[in-house]
């Protein structure tokens, strides 16, 4: 397997991300969403890291990627059950109303 392989994946873990994102009003799809598109990040960081340098620049990338989206998941998961807590429902179209 090659890098081309790894950057397949990735792009394709990117596209469902940014599918997921576009298509679904629950919140928590589109949490899952963004996660799908750090991931692909992360992967085709370490596959360049891999294939291309003798670093390790590439696995400190990631390493910061899986905390910030940990970090990420865990702030969005807060907002999300506050806004459950509140609204009684998690749709993003309906995320208007806390303006008011």
């Amino acid at each position: 397997m090659g890098l081309n392989h790894f950057l397949m994946v990735g792009a394709l873990l990117f596209a469902s991300g940014v599918y997921t994102v576009l298509s679904r009003r629950n919140a928590i799809g589109i949490l899952m969403g963004v996660e799908l598109i750090l991931n692909a990040a992360g992967l085709n960081f370490v596959a360049f890291n891999h294939y291309t340098t003798t670093g390790i620049q590439g696995g400190l990338f990631t390493v910061f990627i899986i905390v910030l989206a940990a970090a990420e998941a865990a702030v969005a998961l807060a907002i999300v059950l506050a806004i459950y807590q509140n609204l009684r429902d998690i749709d993003a179209n309906r995320l208007d109303t806390l303006q008011r």
